[in-house]
């Protein structure tokens, strides 16, 4: 009913590989994890670096979408703060890592209606 010790010795030693067949099992465990690195952390990470680049060229002027949803016109710039204009007269603060977009001045705005 019980292996007996010998009998255990002799099925570790016949084993094949040891070295290969642990390289064989972990070598799914490595293409997870580069294929996660290629299709989440990189673009994670550009997309990032894009952000970052576009908030750094923030200037007065610009029109920008908050996380929020919010449409505003920057009207003053600082290091981490922006003042952004949401209606006339009515400026508020917003920390500059919640601007999701900037839209350029010389963008044209949708067309609604149909002139004819």
């Amino acid at each position: 009913m019980f292996a007996t010790p010998a009998y255990a010795q002799a099925a570790g030693a016949a084993a094949p590989g040891g070295m290969e067949a642990m390289l064989i099992n972990f070598l799914p465990l490595i293409a997870l994890v580069v294929l996660f690195y290629f299709l989440m952390i990189r673009p994670q990470q550009r997309r990032m670096k894009q952000h970052r680049s576009m908030l750094e060229a923030l200037k007065r002027g610009d029109q920008v979408v908050l996380s929020s949803g919010m449409l505003g016109k920057v009207v003053r710039v600082e290091d981490t703060e922006v003042g952004v204009e949401v209606a006339s007269g009515v400026t508020v603060k917003v920390v500059k890592s919640m601007i999701a977009d900037v839209r350029a001045k010389g963008e044209p705005a949708p067309a609604n209606d149909s002139k004819a």
